[in-house]
Parts: structure tokens; sequence; C-alpha cells
């Protein structure tokens, strides 16, 4: 059985007008288009949550951004995801290459994009949740995600976030309600080198349940907080967002999510 072990994703913001002809036609015509192509085995579309209606992973100004925004797009607002067996499944060919081809009606939808970045990432590791189907694989992509994308501060940060990932986050969210997978990415291409894509059955699990989920182990909280603090995210990082639209490979669920 093939498994997503890729990801296509592209964060980008729409304008008011036209935009629920822009999503009928993403829904209903790309998705299901690029995944028809070799490899790609699901696309899910989400919409990213306003930033006053949750509360960030850690808070407290854990999170610092690119103080270059002028060299890093900053669309946001919606976040385009397409899972695939390998990455070369995106890479040849490869997203300019693959929109350059495509019929000018959908070039002028894409052109509705503002301020789109584009990552190639590939898995380092992941985990299940306790509300991941067992024994069976299940690849869809969850309801509800946090996405997260940034580079290290330096080099020197690099090895105590892959044993922090290793040794408490990724291990800790085994049990956490609500929680159906987590991803850790890395890029073949793209701003960001990393990625952590959270996915949660719904809105509310993550808010009730993600939040606190550390509280009873200050260590590991003091650990998460340098962790954190020594990554610069992309603008906007991290998102949490509601799934609008989802197409599977060889499966009849396709189309906007309710």
């Amino acid at each position: 059985m093939a498994v997503d072990l890729a990801y296509w994703i592209s964060w980008y913001d729409l304008p008011e007008q036209g935009r629920d002809a822009y999503l009928a036609w993403a829904h209903e015509i790309y998705l299901p288009g690029v995944v028809k192509r070799p490899g790609v085995l699901w696309g899910a579309h989400y919409a990213s949550e306003p930033k006053s209606n949750f509360t960030p992973l850690g808070g407290g100004g854990r999170i610092s951004h690119t103080k270059r925004p002028e060299g890093v797009p900053v669309g946001d607002r919606f976040i385009m995801v397409f899972g695939g067996t390998e990455p070369h499944v995106f890479a040849d060919p490869s997203p300019r290459e693959f929109h350059a081809s495509l019929p000018e009606s959908d070039r002028k939808m894409l052109e509705q994009r503002i301020e789109e970045r584009v990552n190639i990432m590939i898995e380092e590791a992941r985990i299940c949740g306790p509300e991941a189907r067992q024994p069976d694989a299940d690849m869809t992509p969850a309801p509800c995600i946090q996405l997260g994308s940034f580079n290290a501060g330096s080099y020197e940060d690099e090895e105590e976030m892959a044993a922090w990932y290793a040794r408490w986050r990724l291990p800790s969210l085994k049990t956490v309600p609500g929680v159906v997978r987590v991803r850790k990415l890395v890029s073949v291409s793209g701003w960001a080198k990393h990625a952590c894509f959270y996915e949660f059955t719904s809105l509310e699990a993550r808010h009730e349940h993600f939040i606190y989920y550390e509280n009873p182990n200050p260590e590991m909280v003091a650990w998460s907080t340098k962790v954190v603090r020594d990554t610069i995210h992309a603008p906007g990082s991290a998102n949490v967002a509601r799934r609008i639209g989802l197409t599977l490979k060889n499966a009849s669920q396709s189309g906007a999510m309710p």
C-alpha cells in the first residue's frame, strides 16, 4: 500500500472579490487534477483561523518570526497540502512547471493567490494519536490542523531540536485526546527548513486538550520554551486551520467540506 511521505504545501491569501469562484474551482477542478498525477495520494485545502480565535501553543511570546518579510511571502490565510509517495512526485514537474502547463482559465484562477509561499517537504517522523484509525492506516488529513513552518536560529540549535522532537514532543502527543497524527517534516525546497503538521479531530478538541498538556511536567515546559525560542517562524506561523476541501486518490470523497 502506498504511503504519504512527501508533501507540497502552499500558503497564500485571497482577495474577497472572486473568492467563491476560486474556492469552487480549487475544490472541484484543481485538487482532483493534481491528485490524478502519479504518486499523489491526496489533496486538502484549509482555511486559517483568525489569530484572535485561538491560543497559540506555548503563548507568552515564545515564537518569533522572520525579520525579513520582504524576502519571504507573507500569505497564510489559506493552506493547500498535497501528500505523495516521495518528494520527486512534486519535483517532476515542479509546482511552477505544472502550473505553467495548465490551461489559461486555470492559470487565471491561480493568479488570484496573493503572497504565495511554497515548500516541498519530506517526512522525518510521525506519531499516531488516540484518534487515529487503528490498525488500518488512514491517510485522510484531519478536519483541523496546526501547521508551523520555521528554521532553527542557528545550526547549533538543530541537534537539540531533533532530540526534543524525538524524546519529548512527538512521544508525548501519542495519548493526548483529540490528536489524530503529528508529522515532523523537513524541507526539500522552500524557505522553511522544518515544519510540524499536527492533526486534530476538531478545533474544539485542539483548544481543549492540546494547549495545556505539558503543564503537569514543568521540566518539559522549560525545555519546550527553550527550543521554540530558538526557532524563527515563517510569517503567520503557526497556523491553526480547518479543512474546507478534500480529494483522495481512487475515492469518491472530493470537493468542499462542511
